[in-house]
């Protein structure tokens, strides 16, 4: 590969490189927007677990955090019991069980956040799909926030 080939994958990579910080800097203002239209300060955003914890608050209830911090640190322990050729199916089957559960809890709360800003189902399948544009929408469009949906 030449001098001229080489540079060119430097640029696209340096594109690359900034238009993701620039959407990942987006998110962070998008996710500090929502907390504080929720009435929480804005800087608990952007704290790795405890942001989660805050979110689960305002969109439904903190005992849903840990529920789902606690089956996620089961999952990952037992998937580093597991063999990896798959000779230990009890193991590998509560794994699979405890990651569904996981992801129902996940949609769940796409549906109680969607409903804590006055959204309906289909921006619920929104926050499911497509979670950073609709997070987005939730913190620089103008819906209010009602309250944690119980």
């Amino acid at each position: 590969m030449g001098l001229i080939g080489i540079s060119s994958l430097v640029l696209l990579g340096g594109i690359y490189l900034a238009v993701a910080l620039a959407w990942w800097i987006l998110q962070i203002i998008a996710n500090w927007k929502v907390f504080t239209k929720a009435g929480e300060a804005g800087w608990k955003s952007i704290i790795p677990v405890y942001s989660d914890y805050i979110s689960y608050k305002i969109a439904w209830q903190p005992s849903y955090f840990w529920l789902v911090f606690i089956l996620g640190i089961i999952s990952s322990i037992a998937s580093g019991m597991a063999d990896p050729d798959g000779t230990n199916t009890t193991i590998l089957l509560i794994v699979s069980l405890i990651r569904i559960v996981l992801a129902i809890i996940s949609v769940i709360y796409s549906v109680k956040l969607a409903r804590a800003f006055g959204k309906g189902i289909g921006f619920a399948i929104g926050l499911i799909f497509l979670q950073p544009i609709f997070m987005l929408i939730l913190g620089f469009g103008d819906a209010p926030y009602y309250g944690a949906d119980r």
